[in-house]
């Protein structure tokens, strides 16, 4: 069994990357045991796939120059993941197109498309819908991470096949002692300007919040969730400068890779992370998480898991109040604990769709 996993990898400097290449695989091989795995993702090409531009696509299923469509025609099984939340065109259409015209080339070489478990839409472009309506209808499985996004694919006229949850439940739980107390991830993202929230009121409220952490006589590890890259949003910048002009006395972790990740915040009691797979990938191993939210991929997601101790910066008065009381929650580890169980299930409907698919 071949299986093609596309626009995700086990080595990206983004660990949620990492966290969705590695949960797809682990998902893949619960059904097919000794199944090959090939990641395809912007930072890990083929040369039979040129998947820079559509035009490159075009061309290249034109000519056939490099081979695409045989290379394609290759594995039995292509799983799409498009990067968890890029199935919209929130990032613009140029990346939506690309991602279903190479899914199209792929059920064009006769293989099986999957829409691995993802957020689905929003689409608010009327190219944007057109887009999202053919990929959905080319898909031989389509499955959708939240409700939320089973909706948006309804209103697009395909019901996913499935409703179950993210990936990284399915990875491997690390066995560790409980070392850390806070597990605090600041985010690159949000910490320089960007289109989801404020940053200067991002570092404010991430400083005031490491203060009244220090002041109830908690301590705090800083996290870092994307590595160092040529992405301008890499966490670990955004945490160097916390830590000299905030927290200099903070630990500092910059995990080597998505099992050190897991390893740490397996240690901790609780984590309170802007990344959401910290927080997933926390959930994931038992521990607490408290996201402090900034897109509308987190919630659904995690309501659908019974989690609702979740933050949200665009509309929270005073998110580190609201978090402060999160934390004190007698609900929390009891909460962790009915959540792990929850998503164990859900996938299990996952693997019994994907099974029926090749």
């Amino acid at each position: 069994m071949r299986v093609l996993i596309l626009w995700a990898d086990d080595a990206s400097p983004n660990l949620g990357v990492r966290a969705l290449g590695s949960g797809t695989a682990e998902l893949v091989r619960r059904v097919w045991p000794d199944a090959e795995v090939t990641f395809q993702n912007y930072g890990r090409r083929v040369p039979q796939l040129p998947i820079g531009r559509v035009r490159s696509l075009v061309k290249e299923r034109v000519l056939g120059r490099a081979g695409m469509q045989k290379w394609l025609a290759g594995f039995d099984l292509v799983v799409d993941t498009r990067s968890g939340d890029s199935f919209a065109d929130i990032y613009g259409t140029r990346r939506l197109v690309v991602m279903s015209t190479v899914a199209e080339f792929a059920s064009q070489a006769g293989v099986p498309v999957v829409l691995g478990p993802q957020t689905i839409g929003p689409f608010d472009s009327r190219h944007g819908r057109a887009i999202g309506r053919h990929s959905l209808r080319r898909s031989a499985l389509v499955m959708a991470r939240d409700s939320a996004s089973a909706g948006h694919a309804s209103e697009l006229g395909r019901t996913p096949d499935v409703l179950t949850t993210d990936v990284v439940f399915a990875l491997p739980r690390p066995t560790v002692a409980k070392t850390r107390d806070i597990v605090l991830n600041i985010s690159g993202l949000l910490w320089f300007p960007n289109p989801h929230v404020d940053s200067d009121a991002y570092r404010a409220t991430v400083t005031r919040l490491y203060r009244s952490l220090r002041v109830d006589g908690r301590d705090v590890t800083l996290l870092a969730h994307v590595l160092d890259s040529d992405n301008p949003d890499s966490d670990i910048a955004a945490i160097r400068e916390f830590s000299a002009t905030v927290a200099p006395e903070a630990e500092v972790v910059v995990p080597t890779g998505l099992d050190d990740v897991r390893t740490t915040v397996a240690s901790a009691a609780t984590v309170i992370g802007s990344r959401m797979h910290a927080c997933l990938n926390a959930l994931s191993v038992g521990t607490p998480a408290i996201p402090l939210a900034y897109s509308r991929k987190f919630t659904p997601l995690l309501a659908d898991l019974g989690w609702t101790h979740t933050v949200d910066l665009r509309t929270s008065d005073d998110p580190v109040a609201e978090t402060l009381r999160e934390l004190d929650s007698p609900d929390l580890e009891a909460d962790a604990v009915s959540t792990l169980a929850r998503a164990h299930a859900t996938l299990t409907i996952a693997e019994q769709a994907l099974r029926e698919v090749a």
